[in-house]
Order: structure tokens, then sequence, then C-alpha cells
């Protein structure tokens, strides 16, 4: 059987010692030929046979060690609820431990003289011990069991000697005192290391929480349920349950629930989240549609041919979960002294305890222990493992909520060295919304004034019946009022193409060019040349008729950001080249890249293309490939 990959969450895991861990005992399991552990965000990547290593095998093998894979899918899906209950219960456990920590810490600095001072602390820290470190604790104990160590084994061994040590003197004081030592204690020290450590818990958990915003927006551009026809009736069945080959209905201002093609109807397709096309296309029968594109006008039947994992939104959601499952070369150096830090730090526990107690006889077995327990203290709060992952989940989540999505954690790392950047165009150089950059009027009409505000109100009140994308750019721009007696009346829609309407006592035709001229209306010859010479500025044209005679001809582009041209200027002083890909034509492409200042393109893209663009030499961006031109294919 062909393998296969897939992502698992995994419980338990406190730092990349227990990713290690897992991370070992799934690759030694026969038919798993990758797992790639990221503690981040508590998955792994496993690429494995299932016939060889079936999914509860898996699941044992991670059980053995003190953890649990979660292969469920339902339980997968209900990770949003599962997150906000562990980070609220470690924001409890931070809360909680601190509250007792404090006291005990000032009683043990500020107030040496307090009666029962001991007893105090001692009741103070048995809390924090107890209960709201007691994961520390349980951890270690699983993992002594299989003679393995993780950070949790020194916070246990560290943070309980400290307070068996200081139990002990609390219990019997004289001991200490008889060899002219006071009574030392060190609840604090305990204490604190745990509620220290409880603080670093939580701000991983939020820092976890914070980067799965993208995984849970992405998922949430789907839909829940989708109207499928079966033995010719009309149900609303969940999206899980529609099946390859249901006639699924899409109606006006409704998402397409899965990947098919049209079978029946008409309508206008918003595929900017796929294609970065910044105007809807037409889809008539047979065309294709993407799952989670927006359907605006027409209502349509079509036939499910990918569900479930197979669309093309899973596929971008699985390839953006991958990307957080990966680790960066440092991580996986930290990995690696990790997984002999705790082991390494116990040893020289023992040695100091040792050392103490041959060369220094005369200080005693009790200063021998304090020396031990010191190291172990120091030892405790070991920033190496929970620093680097943190680190590059953080920057993983502030890239998302930016709308950066970073391949991989690789990626995140060695962006320092980059010399060549490709951006899109649709929603990252231009706004990704429609606007009139001029209107041209006939001649004839500017010698009426009072026309241009009378037609202004008829083409601003008409396209407000209108669904199309260039309508809000003709109504922002026009922005009149409508004048007092006047109605909109045989209002008619051509999907992708115009629309017709009378408006007071005038029939007004608006729309591209062949729609127009097929409709019966003139042109006047100035206005034929100026619609030519803006297309080949790469505007695209709406004619706008009175009574079967063009009197205006509007320029509408997708205008450029702001900060878009001085953005690329920058990259290009910091010596990093700049490319764009685009789903639009040549002449669009061609003037965006022209106005900000790029020197290579590619138009006309689809995402596949775009793909091949970044990854072959032979296509794409290579050294052959960068000539010194501009990329006008």
């Amino acid at each position: 059987m062909k393998a296969i990959k897939e992502i698992y969450k995994v419980d338990g895991m406190s730092c990349t010692a227990c990713a290690a861990s897992v991370n070992s005992m799934l690759s030694a399991v026969d038919g798993v030929i990758s797992a790639n552990v990221n503690f981040a965000n508590q998955t792994v990547l496993v690429e494995f046979d299932p016939e060889k290593a079936p999914l509860k095998k898996l699941e044992e093998a991670v059980s053995k060690i003190g953890y649990n894979l979660i292969t469920d899918k339902n339980l997968m899906a209900d990770e949003d609820a599962r997150e906000a209950r562990r980070l609220k219960q470690a924001r409890i456990n931070l809360v909680a431990s601190f509250s007792f920590a404090i006291p005990v810490f000032v009683i043990s600095m500020f107030i040496p003289r307090l009666p029962y001072r001991s007893w105090i602390m001692l009741f103070l820290s048995c809390p924090v011990m107890f209960w709201f470190g007691r994961e520390f604790f349980v951890i270690a104990w699983k993992r002594a069991r299989f003679l393995s160590t993780n950070m949790d084994t020194l916070v246990a061994m560290g943070s309980g000697t400290a307070f068996l040590f200081s139990f002990y003197n609390t219990l019997f004081p004289l001991t200490h005192e008889s060899m002219g030592m006071g009574s030392n204690m060190y609840y604090e020290a305990a204490v604190v290391i745990i509620s220290f450590i409880l603080l670093g818990r939580y701000l991983e958990e939020r820092a976890r929480s914070k980067t799965s915003t993208a995984i849970r927006k992405l998922m949430n551009l789907g839909v829940k349920t989708a109207r499928v026809i079966r033995n010719g009736e009309e149900k609303e069945v969940l999206i899980s349950k529609v099946r390859i080959g249901d006639v699924v209905i899409i109606r006006p201002g409704e998402k397409i629930p899965v990947d098919g093609h049209v079978t029946e109807g008409e309508s206008l397709i918003d595929e900017s989240m796929i294609t970065g096309e910044s105007v809807p296309v037409v889809k008539r029968s047979g065309d294709q549609l993407i799952g989670a594109t927006m359907n605006q006008t027409g209502s349509l039947l079509m036939i499910a041919e990918k569900v479930g994992d197979q669309t093309v939104l899973a596929q971008i959601i699985r390839l953006v979960q991958e990307a957080q499952g990966s680790r960066a070369p440092v991580q996986k150096t930290v990995d690696r002294i990790a997984s002999v830090f705790v082991p390494v730090v116990m040893i020289i526990a023992v040695l100091t305890f040792f050392t103490w107690l041959l060369f220094f006889p005369g200080l005693g077995f009790i200063h021998a222990i304090t020396t031990a327990v010191s190291v172990l203290i120091i030892a405790c709060p070991c920033a190496l493992g929970l620093a680097t992952p943190t680190a590059i989940i953080v920057g993983l989540g502030k890239a998302a909520e930016h709308g950066i999505l970073i391949k991989d954690a690789q990626s995140l790392e060695t962006f320092c060295k980059v010399d060549l950047i490709v951006l899109d165009k649709t929603g990252t150089i231009t706004t990704g919304k429609p606007t009139v950059s001029e209107v041209k009027w006939d001649e004839s009409v500017l010698k009426i004034t009072d026309d241009i505000p009378f037609i202004s109100a008829a083409v601003a009140a008409i396209e407000c019946r209108s669904e199309h994308p260039y309508a809000g750019a003709l109504i922002e721009y026009f922005n009149a009022e409508p004048l007092a007696g006047n109605t909109v009346e045989g209002f008619e829609s051509i999907t992708g193409k115009g629309v017709s309407a009378a408006y007071g006592g005038n029939l007004y035709h608006i729309g591209s060019p062949t729609y127009l001229i097929g409709n019966g209306c003139m042109v006047a010859e100035e206005l034929a040349g100026y619609s030519q010479m803006i297309r080949k500025q790469a505007f695209s044209v709406v004619y706008i008729a009175r009574n079967h005679k063009v009197v205006a001809v509007a320029a509408i582009s997708d205008s450029i950001k702001p900060g878009s041209a001085g953005a690329v200027q920058e990259l290009k002083e910091m010596g990093i080249e700049v490319n764009m890909l685009s789903g639009d034509s040549v002449a669009i492409s061609s003037q965006i890249a022209s106005k900000t200042g790029i020197d290579f393109f590619k138009a006309e893209a689809s995402p596949l293309e775009k793909s091949e663009y970044i990854y072959k030499p032979e296509t794409g961006i290579g050294p052959e490939s960068r000539n010194g031109r501009r990329r006008d294919q």
C-alpha cells in the first residue's frame, strides 16, 4: 500500500526533550518512513505505511512513554475548544501559584524572625508543590518508568529536593544547629521555580493559541453545509456528508461548498482567494468551480468532483499545517542538545555532591546535599528548550497576523539571506478593489452642463441594482443623489456583460463595449480612440450609453497601494530583487510592474504556474531566466 502523510496532535509534551522522545519512538515503529514532531504546536507529521503501521500501533508506541497521540479526526476538529481550556487552566495555575509563592518569597527574604516562620512557608508551599505544579512530578515519574528524562525531570528533582530538604529542617531543626549551621530553608526556591516555569508554560500556550489563528481563518473560509439533490429531493447536509457525484445547488451570495463543475446556470464567481484575480469571472455549464469561492449573481447547479481532504482549500490548509509542523535547523540543534541536557545536569549534580563530600568532609553531608540541590535548581528554568520553539511559533504567528504565511520554520530562519522576493499582485501590490480612474465624456454632452449631473445620477441609481464589482466602483465615482421624481424602471442584467434600464424617460446601457455595440449603441470616433488607448494601458473599459448613444467611457483599474512603490524601492536598495506574479493579463501586469519599479513579472499565471515559477529553474526564477528583461509571458 502506498505511504501516506498525516498530521496528528500529541498531548502531554512539555519540552523539546519530550518531542525528541516521541519522534524517536515513532521513527522506530516498523512501517514509519519519517516522523517530524513539532513541540511548538504539539503536532507530529508522520509518513507511514498504514498496512505495516496501523494507527493503533502508532498510538501504543507514543503511550508507552506517557503521551497521547490523537488520531481521531473528530477529536482533532475540537482542537479550538481544547486549546481554550488549556490556556484557561494555564492562566489559573499561574495566578494561583504566584499568589502563594510571593508570600513565601517575602517571608524567606525579608522576615527572618517571624514566629512559626518555617511552618507558615511549608503551609503556603504545599498547594504549589502538590496541586499547581503536580504535572511536573507526574510527567517526571512517567518518564522515569522508561528510564527517560526531560525538563520536567529537572524541575521535579530541583524543586522536590529543595522542598524535602526544607521540610526535613522544619521537622528537625536541631540537626543543622548541632553542626553549627543554621536551619536553611529553600521553600521559596522550590515554589518560585515552579511559578516561573508555569509562567513560561502560559506564555507558550498563548503563543500557540495565537499562531493557530492562521489555520482557523483558513478553515473558516469553507462552508458548514451544502444543498444537494438526492432521489429528486433537495436536502441540506453537512459538508462532510457531500459525496462525489452529488448535484449541489448554489444560490446567489453563497460560497461554493466543494470542487466540481457547473451543469446548469450562469453566474459571476469571485475566485480572488485562489487566483488573485480581482474581477469575478463568468462561469457557465462545463466550467470548473473551486470550493470556498463566492457565487455573486446567479443560481448554479454543479456536480461535486472533489470533497473533504481532496479540495483545493483542504490542500492549502494542509500545506500551512505542514509549515507550522516543520522545524528550523537551529531548533534541530537545540533538540539534540536538549536530549542530553537533562542527563548531563543530573550527572553534574551527583559529581558536585561527591566532590564536596570527599574533598571537603569538614563541611558535612548536609552541605554536599545543598550544593547538589543548587545545581539542579539553577538548571531548572532551562530557557534553551523553551525559547527556541516559542520564538519560532511566535514568528510564524506574527507573520500570519499580517497576512504572511511562511512555508516552514527553515524559511523563517534563512529569510535574512534572501536576495529575491516574489510578490503576488492582487491584494499585495494592489488594493484588490476596482476603482474608476478617469471618465471621458462625449464632447456634445459636455456642452450641455445639466446633462452630466443627470447622467451621473442615472448611472449611480442603475448600478445600485447591479451585483457586478464594477458597479461599486461606478457608484463611488459618480456618487450622485437620485433626482426627485425619477426611478429606475425595466432593469435588466446580463451576467458578465452589462445592464440596461430606463431612468428619467431615457434608456441607458452600461457595460462592456461588445455588449453596448451588440445592443445597437453608437460610439463617437473620439471615444472609440480613447477606449483603445486606455486598454493598452491595462485599464478595463465600461461604456455608458443614453438612448443608444455612448456618452461616456469609464477607465477602471485595480489601484496600487500607496506604499507599494516605496516598498519595492526599499527592497531594491537592500540588494533584493523583486518579481511579481499575477493571474491578470499581460497588459495589466506590465502596467503595475512599470508603475512600481518591478523589473520581472509573470502574467496570466494559474496557482500551479506560480508554483512552477518559484520551484523550476527552467520555467521559473533561475539564473538563466533572470536576463535583465521583463518577463512578459
